[in-house]
């Protein structure tokens, strides 16, 4: 037997939703064969497997959440020289014949598995083999569990029977008995978020003091897993007090509906860049009259190619031509060893509106193409992402975000920064106002744009020098020639 575990699925992926098993008990599967699609908090994808053999056994159905190792399904792998189901079950006489000459072994069946026990695939199983007999391929497995039926043993029943120490048993639940707690210690319980009545008082007949609470709540932390660590420092973050919603149903109807996995994880994400990141925001519109000519002028060209010449697409070559000028926006920040990673590539993300949540799907050597090349990348990303075709590499990598609201309205808004990366363009809707040039007032359309960054990387200085490029060569796009 082997068992398929979810394989790894992408940078910073830890999981997803099942949407489909695409196999069921009994079905014969092959290598590279897809058994599975997950929707993770990036894309919808299909998982291939790497085993081989009848499967006996599923672990997951449609709705559940699995993790990156987990057990999605057991097979039962055939022996490299034995025959398929088919071949055998055609000739039952050379197979009754085979049985005979071949008796089944007595001892290895009954032989009890050691608890806990697993070997991989490339070990040999220990102990010595018999002489002329060759060492079976060992897959990671179960332990077999005994029999209901079986007594323990006295060794284990004494075990049982001995008290725990006092530190790691729970404290006894006595229905409709307040635990013994003066009301400042329980309020200090509730505003760290911990179960009054799971901590273990210290004092007389198990009062609880307040440095029992925070014990408990020291404990509680320590065997939390994958601790996230202070900007820094190895020292663990510390934890916020999670306050419990009142009771909405006391004032009406309401309705619960779980988050899905993509908008799970963007909470997740943007909950770490805000609270991790020290943001900055600063604000400047850019003259796009000459620029709207020219995209009017062009946009059939483009659209004949299969693009769409947006503002957006024009804005990926302005940005990646941007950041070869200023290199600390094509950055990120390696807090443990208080680096900072300046990447050589210009890939650039462009945030798309979803019915399932916002996708960054990324343009690749943004820098090396021409803005009807972009223009083509970005529609056909914007598609993929819409209709849940995108790929998880096709949203990995990027190096710094547009992400463009005119198509809604609004004037500026404060986006937060995609970490890893340093920086992101915020774009709202172009407005017409009247501006004073050559001695007169002119009617000009102007964009909105908002730019967020990392303030330990990027200076105010060189953010505000960064956007007025950004402006410069939108309004003379002949700048974009001479630099890029």
């Amino acid at each position: 037997m082997a068992e398929f575990k979810v394989p790894e699925l992408g940078e910073n992926v830890a999981g997803g939703d099942v949407t489909s098993v695409l196999v069921k008990v009994g079905d014969t599967i092959a290598v590279d064969q897809n058994v599975l699609e997950l929707e993770t908090d990036k894309a919808t994808v299909e998982v291939p497997s790497s085993v081989a053999g009848r499967v006996t056994d599923i672990k997951v159905k449609p709705g559940d959440k699995v993790q990156v190792g987990s057990v999605v399904l057991v097979v039962e792998e055939r022996a490299s020289g034995e025959s398929s189901p088919k071949a055998q079950s055609s000739n039952p006489k050379a197979q009754q014949d085979a049985k005979a000459e071949s008796p089944e072994p007595k001892a290895k069946e009954s032989e009890p598995a050691e608890s806990g026990a697993e070997e991989s695939e490339a070990e040999e199983p220990k102990g010595e083999e018999p002489k002329g007999k060759k060492p079976e391929k060992v897959v990671s497995m179960p332990a077999r569990q005994a029999p209901e039926s079986k007594k323990p043993s006295p060794r284990a029943e004494a075990a049982e029977a001995q008290p725990k120490p006092r530190s790691q048993s729970p404290k006894p639940k006595n229905e409709g008995v307040a635990a013994p707690a003066a009301p400042s210690v329980r309020r200090l319980a509730r505003e760290i978020g911990v179960n009054i009545d799971e901590v273990q008082g210290s004092g007389p007949q198990g009062r609880i003091s307040e440095e029992d609470v925070k014990e408990h709540a020291r404990r509680m932390l320590s065997s939390m897993p994958s601790t996230p660590l202070a900007p820094g420092t190895g020292r663990a973050a510390p934890e916020r007090p999670v306050m419990p919603l009142p009771d909405f149903s006391r004032w009406g109807e309401i309705e619960r509906q779980p988050m899905s996995s993509i908008r799970r994880t963007t909470s997740e994400r943007l909950s770490h860049a805000w609270t991790t990141i020290p943001h900055v925001t600063q604000f400047d519109k850019a003259d796009i009259t000459g620029l709207e000519e020219l995209r009017k002028k062009y946009r059939e060209q483009v659209s004949a190619a299969g693009g769409n010449l947006t503002v957006t697409a024009m804005l990926v070559k302005v940005i990646a031509t941007a950041v070869k000028q200023f290199p600390q926006f094509n950055a990120s920040l390696d807090t443990q060893s208080n680096d900072i990673i300046y990447k050589k590539y210009v890939n650039v993300g462009v945030a798309v509106d979803t019915d399932r949540g916002l996708l960054v799907p990324v343009v690749r050597n943004a820098d090396q193409k021409n803005i009807t090349d972009i223009a083509i990348g970005v529609h056909q990303l914007a598609e993929k992402a819409r209709n849940r075709k995108l790929t998880l590499e096709e949203m990995s990598g990027g190096g710094i975000t547009i992400s463009n609201l005119g198509g809604i309205g609004g004037t500026y808004f404060t986006p937060i920064v995609n970490w890893p990366e340093v920086a992101i363009l915020g774009v709202s809707r172009g407005i017409v106002e009247s501006v004073w040039r050559h001695d007169t007032f002119e009617p000009r359309q102007l964009l909105p744009l908002s730019l967020s960054y990392d303030h330990r990387v990027i200076d105010g200085a060189d953010a505000m020098r960064f956007l007025r490029w950004v402006i410069e060569a939108i309004e003379q796009p002949f700048l974009l020639s001479l630099s890029g």
